[in-house]
């Protein structure tokens, strides 16, 4: 039985010594198609398609002999060492690593990557891969059969970027090509391809940097600590709505959660401070508004952090027709009506407020009405001038959070 498998990378160029060792004295070798086409692969070696790793797994675990699995440039990058590596296989695995394709498609590229995110699209993740690429100004997209570069465009839509996407790269038939995302569909594109997805502040992947950084992704420390912040971190001329000032917010963002991946629809957007303040988790953005002048607010605060939003003009419920299915939402105006065409869609937690608590349980019972398990709580804040202690604001508002409990993320 086997109990030790060689995994080989492979980035196009002459293998390693190590790896033709390996390679040599291998009676059973794993891997796609082009690998097992591989001079260096001994002709009297069982040959296996490399499709599932899992299935795969199991026949190396109960293989006789010696085991090689040959991979797509660094098999420890979103590669099939996880899958080999778990405890129900049993197996010793030793790498050869190779340069990773992301770190080729960079290359070609001529950029830098410690600054860039990096996801894995397939059919089930695609959605959250574009929402990375909307919310991050460089990204590194590792796509799949039927989530490749004219997926991404398609689903990128009412966003600008740059796709820099690298066709079968360290082959003979390797092609870099550069194209807005709004074309990417016209075109088919070469298995495998490595997209990198550029755009929103600084254009290239954020601002201008002029030192090598000490962490890879997107540097912490860049943006004013703390959540929840004042007026005055967003400009301050404009008076925060009640549904907007800071405490409400921090309860709102409490009850809502955005993270990488997610898809904020942020509905009745005011001054943006709820959209920057979300957009700073790493959640894609689509803050909405009817008011023309609060679009453009909502604008200058997500340029001001350095965060992506999509700023859509337009009166709901009517204009969230056409938008992208969303994870979590705020509703910050427009009533019963809006709340109900937002749970039509199926958010996984919706956020909205209420001035009585009449207009409260209306929100609450269409949101029971539509399947979601609904909390509402009375917040009242009082802010004090320190100088003499006396009141200077009160807010009081209903929160209605509501959770749809029988969501898949």
């Amino acid at each position: 039985m086997a109990d030790r498998v060689t995994v080989i990378g492979w980035d196009g160029s002459p293998l390693t010594a190590a790896a033709r060792s390996a390679l040599s004295a291998a009676t059973l070798v794993a891997g796609a198609a082009h690998h097992l086409a591989l001079p260096e692969v001994p002709p009297t070696a069982e040959r296996v398609r490399l499709g599932s790793v899992a299935l795969a797994a199991r026949r190396i675990a109960a293989h006789r002999g010696t085991a090689v699995v040959l991979a797509d440039g660094d098999p420890g990058f979103f590669g099939v060492v996880r899958t080999l590596r778990a405890p129900e296989f049993g197996l010793e695995v030793e790498v050869v690593p190779a340069v990773s394709s992301v770190a080729q498609a960079f290359a070609r590229a001529g950029m830098p990557w410690d600054d860039a995110a990096i996801v894995v699209a397939h059919r089930r993740t695609l959605r959250r891969a574009v929402n990375v690429c909307r919310a991050h100004s460089k990204v590194a997209v590792l796509t799949s059969p039927g989530a490749g570069p004219a997926e991404l465009g398609l689903l990128l839509e009412g966003v600008h970027r740059t796709f820099v996407i690298c066709e079968e790269l360290g082959t003979d038939r390797e092609q870099v090509t550069v194209v807005t995302s709004d074309k990417a569909a016209d075109h088919s594109w070469r298995d495998p391809n490595v997209v990198i997805v550029i755009g929103g502040p600084g254009g290239t992947g954020g601002p201008v940097v002029h030192d090598t950084g000490w962490i890879a992704g997107r540097e912490p420390g860049t943006e004013p600590r703390g959540w929840a912040l004042p007026a005055a971190s967003y400009g301050g001329e404009q008076e925060l709505g009640e549904g907007e000032s800071d405490r409400i917010r921090a309860a709102q963002l409490a009850r809502l959660g955005p993270r990488v991946g997610d898809l904020v629809w942020d509905i009745g957007c005011g001054t943006g401070a709820f959209a920057a303040e979300a957009a700073r988790f790493g959640a894609a953005v689509i803050a909405v508004d009817r008011d023309a002048d609060s679009c453009a607010r909502t604008t200058a605060v997500v340029r001001r952090y350095g965060v992506h939003a999509q700023i859509v003009h337009g009166t709901a419920p009517h204009i969230l027709e056409d938008l992208p299915e969303p994870d979590v939402v705020r509703v910050g105006g427009g009533g019963v009506a809006v709340v109900s065409a937002v749970a039509d869609r199926r958010p996984e937690r919706i956020v909205t407020h209420a001035a009585t608590r009449d207009d409260a349980e209306l929100l609450g019972r269409d949101l029971s009405e539509h399947g979601y398990a609904v909390e509402c709580a009375l917040l009242q804040s009082v802010e004090l001038d320190t100088r003499a202690w006396t009141e200077r604001k009160r807010t009081v508002v209903f929160l209605v959070s509501a959770l749809l409990l029988d969501r898949t993320p």
